[in-house]
């Protein structure tokens, strides 16, 4: 259950001047182990204006429950429960329904922009594209204004970036051109679902920028999906924690990171979270192998790596030596790798023997 302080902010927060509010909802995935609820009884709302923060490891139910709220659900999950945009039902409603929301008043960017992004589709087009079906301008009149949501969002030679497909972009510049076609009729309310996860960190840091700059300069209502607390401590107005798709903890930014009610709420502003381990994955004492960096299993008395996760975790700086073949311009044998999980990065060291 949520603490004392979220249940008091939630009830004040489900005032009738939220934008969007969620009340004990429940997302369920039918699967051939049986049912699984990937998020349990979450409420919690929006109000316009403000940007709210969510935030848990992989897994905690973050993403799952506002595609729910998007109607964007797998074939097989179904949600029950409220979700209220504006004072009115979302869950429930037809599809030819939610596309008089979707897009118009609610926008939303992607994870992963090259899988979002239509790769046949120039990105002038798919911009364009939102404000011919929603807003009814004519193809020219859409395209003028894509290309001024496109300076707007900060792409390079945004004129020459109209012509191009996705694939032919940075993964910052699709991610760009997601915000500009999340934006172009003007949402109410835009949810951010990990935006940054496949960036590099400078990438990282301006589209958080331009995310905040676009929320006060709109005076909209922004949804920030995250599973860094970091992400959220110079953006978000308040903070809701996930965890195993319940809601732990909401309080104002400032509370959480000053005076963390819940354990696991400690853990992320500590950077305790994750640590030694692979999010949401748990692991008996057996499983974790030498000083705590992951499985591993011994080959001829010498531990080789059994798996590596790619979120840096571990002691950093710490190196383990994995056996590997050499490849065809190397003179055979057997050689060595070095692999820093702190650094994610494994380089070719020189081959055993020499």
């Amino acid at each position: 259950m949520p603490s004392t302080r979220a249940s008091t902010e939630a009830a004040a927060a489900g005032a009738p001047q939220a934008l969007l509010t969620l009340e004990r909802l429940t997302v369920t995935f039918a699967t051939a182990a049986g049912a699984v609820n990937a998020v349990e009884d979450v409420s919690l709302s929006v109000a316009p204006g403000e940007c709210l923060g969510v935030v848990g490891e992989s897994g905690a139910g973050k993403s799952q429950a506002f595609l729910a709220v998007m109607g964007l659900l797998a074939a097989n999950g179904s949600a029950r429960g409220s979700a209220r945009f504006d004072g009115s039902e979302l869950l429930g409603l037809p599809a030819a329904a939610l596309d008089r929301v979707r897009g118009v008043s609610i926008g939303m960017v992607f994870q992963d922009p090259m899988t979002s992004l239509t790769p046949h589709l120039r990105i002038g087009d798919q911009v364009a594209e939102v404000m011919v079906r929603h807003l009814h301008l004519r193809r020219a009149a859409a395209r003028g204004r894509a290309l001024e949501l496109l300076e707007r969002v900060q792409l390079t030679d945004p004129a020459q970036r109209m012509r191009q497909y996705p694939h032919e972009l940075s993964g910052g510049m699709r991610q760009r051109a997601g915000i500009a076609i999340a934006l172009a009729c003007g949402p109410k309310l835009l949810i951010a679902d990990e935006p940054t996860t496949a960036l590099d960190v400078t990438v990282q840091a301006q589209i958080l920028a331009l995310l905040a700059a676009l929320k006060r300069e709109r005076s909209m209502a922004m949804v920030l999906i995250t599973h860094d607390m970091g992400a959220v401590a110079g953006v978000a107005d308040r903070v809701a924690v996930m965890r195993a798709g319940r809601l732990v903890e909401t309080a104002a930014v400032a509370t959480i990171l000053k005076s963390p009610g819940d354990p696991y709420t400690r853990e992320l502003v500590s950077g305790v979270a994750g640590v030694g381990r692979c999010p949401g994955v748990r692991r008996s004492a057996a499983q974790q192998g030498a000083r705590g960096l992951g499985p591993q299993r011994r080959v001829s008395g010498r531990p080789r790596l059994a798996q590596v996760c790619g979120a840096p975790h571990g002691p950093p700086r710490r190196r383990l030596r994995a056996r590997c073949r050499r490849g065809a311009r190397g003179r055979g044998g057997v050689g060595w790798r070095e692999i820093d999980p702190g650094a994610g990065r494994a380089r070719a060291a020189a081959p055993h023997g020499r």
